[in-house]
């Protein structure tokens, strides 16, 4: 399945550095944009295979909050 997310980049140093907006913590960087994109397709590969070699715990459950946004 393919979805769509956004890449969020800026020049610093003459490096594309990059970040998927929609998942915090991918982020990589590249000597080009294309360089950039590839790089951080990588870093959410990477962060896929770490999350389904994690333990399942059973009896997870969850429970909506509400936070207070400035």
């Amino acid at each position: 399945m393919k979805r769509h997310f956004t890449l969020e980049y800026w020049i610093d140093d003459d490096w594309y550095v990059g970040r998927i907006k929609e998942i915090p913590g991918v982020f990589s960087q590249g000597e080009t944009l294309e360089e950039l994109e590839e790089n951080i397709k990588d870093a959410f590969r990477l962060m896929i295979e770490e999350d389904s070699q994690k333990p399942i715990h059973t009896g997870t459950q969850t429970k909506e909050i509400i936070l207070e946004v400035a």
